[in-house]
């Protein structure tokens, strides 16, 4: 049960596009106040005026760049001055590299870590304390079907930062069930985003059967209900599940030898 106190908000990050943007406008059609983390301001800025008209919730849009070193600690003491805390926590920020590793600059590499992995970590770590007094809260990270995959060239840290996701996400459920806090990690495949876009990969992606991609609304719709039943580990779509079968079990060989055939295509030089 909750305590007195602040009252709750659900913190999304990369808000701006894709799965960002359909969590927040799933939950502000659920009635919850938010607030959005990305870097683009002026797309955070529009987004939260037209959720908070057209559902009459409180927005709090938050520019931030989650590569930055301490950048948890600046999103949560926004959502603090606030008067606010966090109750639902959506890790959703990222993006991928897909050159070989050695290919781009370290610092850009440093980012992503910073961005998927450490930051992510750090809101979790954040908000968790408030969850714990609260005896209540919902923590959603967004990984991939990558993460059940092996590497291959290109993408370099994608599937260990995702395969990080799953297992972290695994802990926490283990952690702080009981304590109240429901840990959800989202595996999707193919869905219809900004993401591809923003890695060069459009055209590779646009050349796939439209059969095995999903919207940002059903992956969210997916994610928001199974949160809400207790789940942990979710695979929207009856093909992604095939396809995390397929990458669990198979043996590891032939595993190894699909995945980098099939990624081969998203390896850009």
């Amino acid at each position: 049960m909750a305590t007195d106190g602040p009252t709750g908000v659900v913190l999304i990050t990369g808000a701006s596009s894709g799965l960002g943007e359909a969590f927040a406008r799933a939950y502000a059609a659920r009635g919850r106040d938010l607030a959005l983390v990305a870097r683009r301001v002026d797309r955070l800025e529009a987004l939260a005026a037209e959720l908070s008209e057209r559902h009459g919730v409180a927005v709090l849009p938050i520019g931030c760049d989650l590569a930055a070193f301490g950048a948890e600690r600046m999103v949560i003491e926004a959502v603090a001055v606030q008067g606010r805390r966090v109750d639902t926590l959506v890790n959703n920020a990222g993006f991928s590299i897909p050159q070989s590793f050695a290919a781009v600059p370290w610092e850009a590499q440093r980012d992503f870590l910073m961005t998927l992995v450490v930051s992510a970590c750090g809101l979790a770590h954040a908000v968790l304390p408030g969850m714990i007094e609260a005896s209540e809260g919902s923590i959603i990270n967004v990984a991939s079907l990558a993460g059940f995959a092996p590497g291959a060239a290109g993408h370099s840290l994608y599937p260990g930062a995702k395969s990080l996701t799953i297992k972290f996400t695994e802990s926490l459920d283990a952690e702080y069930r009981r304590a109240g806090v429901r840990a959800t990690v989202v595996c999707p495949g193919f869905t219809k985003t900004e993401f591809a876009a923003a890695n060069g990969t459009q055209a590779i992606m646009d050349s796939s059967p439209r059969l095995f991609f999903q919207t940002a609304e059903q992956v969210v719709e997916t994610t928001i209900r199974a949160n809400e039943a207790g789940r942990v580990i979710v695979i929207p779509g009856w093909h992604n599940k095939v396809a995390a079968a397929l990458l669990r079990y198979m043996p590891e060989p032939l595993v190894k030898a699909a995945i980098r055939a099939g990624s081969a295509k998203y390896h850009l030089e």
